[in-house]
């Protein structure tokens, strides 16, 4: 069993009822600034502390609740209130590193027990991010907080940090070019995918995951984890990089795509003898396709340039539900697309299986059909092929026909070969992606709507459906 270790929290900072009133005003300020914010351009309405523990006297472990208001639809009611646990790890007084990014620094507090002290985010300081690993690799607990690993592997000590500048939901620490830790900044109820899939993956022998070696969990307000430390992919670099590297230099990718298939379909694969697999049918496909239709009515009420598409969507959509033939429903990825397959070590590697952080974590952890994962990886061909001028569409259709020959290679069975089950899926990923760049990227608005205009129109053949 693990040791247990007694934080020393000391009462006159942590549990100080002005703790919060003192930092309030401060993260007001600092949290709409971060790219992990949620209430992206939205002001915080209001502040809760729900856990604070003391890993050191200088730095705070803090989960904190804020409210922020959702963004209205784009013509429709007005905004409603959103709940957001947001992870945050804060330097208290003066950094031990004499340089600080500036845009780490919060302020300095005017009131309550932290008054006259600066506060910082304690993820890029080197010597807090050191103290995480140095958690991890002894495990136990401190508060509420509770680190683990894999006892088979032998973590060293001393492993340089450095904090990733390209991470969106979440925040990345690299130690050594060995191991790489994401925490969670949005923090959910129950365990997080990218630690369950990962682990349940290695247990198969799947090589095309990286395996967890550590993680951390917290007990208060509820049970979640944290954080996942897992080896780094030295040298790795991301598909969407890749294709826009071979865009540029006018080079082929079918290559690569196929090898992306096979890997995908290789993880679904172990991640169906790791997980439940179940038979879904004609009620199944309702419930699905009912779903989507919600889906598609939502988005066109708040984007008028789907309204000339409208009745070829609803039927792409509509027509899951007659697809009556039983098909399996598994654990899957979730959120596939170019940015989530790395290549390293002379093979495609598939990563962040965390889904999309907006989402529930139940939602999350659903089975669901693979071809889902298809069709995310093909709509992210789509994007590449836009994001150099000129627009390569027959790129684009070259590396979607040469992803799905490798799947099939992989799986033993081709996506391609259930066109209307692959169009589902695909409108309504595109649907999503018009109503996600309408409101935060209106200048990539036209890309999903090239894919609307093609998935409207009624192919003129169809392969039955086995």
């Amino acid at each position: 069993m693990p040791k247990t270790e007694t934080a020393t929290i000391r009462p006159d900072r942590v549990g100080h009822p002005s703790l919060l009133p003192s930092l309030s005003g401060l993260l007001r300020e600092w949290l709409p600034r971060q790219r992990w914010f949620a209430g992206k351009g939205r002001p915080v309405t209001d502040l809760a502390l729900l856990s604070v523990t003391e890993l050191h006297p200088d730095c705070l472990h803090v989960l904190i609740r804020a409210d922020h208001a959702e963004l209205p639809a784009i013509r429709g009611p007005g905004p409603a209130p959103v709940h957001d646990c947001y992870q945050l790890l804060l330097g208290i007084g003066e950094p031990p590193s004499p340089r600080l990014f500036p845009a780490a620094v919060l302020g300095r507090v005017t009131e309550g027990p932290l008054t006259g002290l600066s506060v910082y985010d304690a993820l890029q300081e080197p010597h807090w991010a050191a103290l995480l690993l140095e958690r991890l690799r002894t495990p136990g607990t401190t508060g509420a907080l509770r680190f683990e690993r894999d006892r088979r592997v032998k973590l060293p000590a001393g492993l340089p940090p450095r904090l990733l500048e390209a991470e969106q939901s979440n925040s990345s620490l690299v130690y050594g070019d060995s191991y790489i830790l994401k925490l969670f900044r949005r923090v959910r109820p129950g365990i997080n995918p990218d630690l369950e899939v990962p682990w349940a993956l290695a247990r198969q022998g799947c090589t095309r995951v990286p395996a967890p070696v550590a993680w951390f969990r917290t007990s208060s307000p509820w049970h979640a984890t944290l954080g996942v430390l897992q080896p780094f992919l030295r040298g790795g670099v991301d598909g969407w990089t890749q294709a826009l590297e071979a865009l540029e230099a006018g080079r082929d990718f079918t290559a690569e795509a196929h090898e992306m298939g096979r890997a995908t379909a290789e993880v679904h694969l172990a991640l169906a003898a790791a997980f439940p697999v179940e038979s879904r049918g004609a009620a199944e496909s309702e419930r699905l396709a009912s779903g989507m239709v919600g889906r598609l009515r939502d988005a066109l009420h708040a984007v008028p340039e789907l309204l000339p598409y409208a009745p070829e969507l609803r039927s792409a959509v509509t027509e899951l539900a007659a697809l009556d033939t039983p098909r399996p429903a598994q654990r899957i990825h979730g959120d596939l697309h170019l940015g989530q397959v790395l290549r390293a070590e002379r093979q495609w590697h598939v990563i962040d299986f965390e889904g999309e952080p907006a989402r529930p974590l139940p939602e999350r952890r659903r089975i669901q059909c693979p071809v889902r994962d298809v069709a995310g990886m093909l709509r992210s061909f789509d994007y590449a092929a836009h994001a150099r001028s000129p627009w390569r569409p027959d790129w684009a259709l070259r590396c979607r026909e040469a992803y799905c020959a490798g799947y099939a290679a992989g799986a033993g069975w081709d996506p391609r070969e259930h066109p209307g089950l692959l169009r589902a899926y695909e409108t309504d990923r595109a649907v999503y992606e018009v109503l996600y760049e309408a409101r935060h990227r209106p200048d990539w608005l036209p890309v999903p709507m090239a894919a609307i205009a093609r998935l409207a129109e009624r192919p003129g053949s169809r392969r039955p459906i086995p």
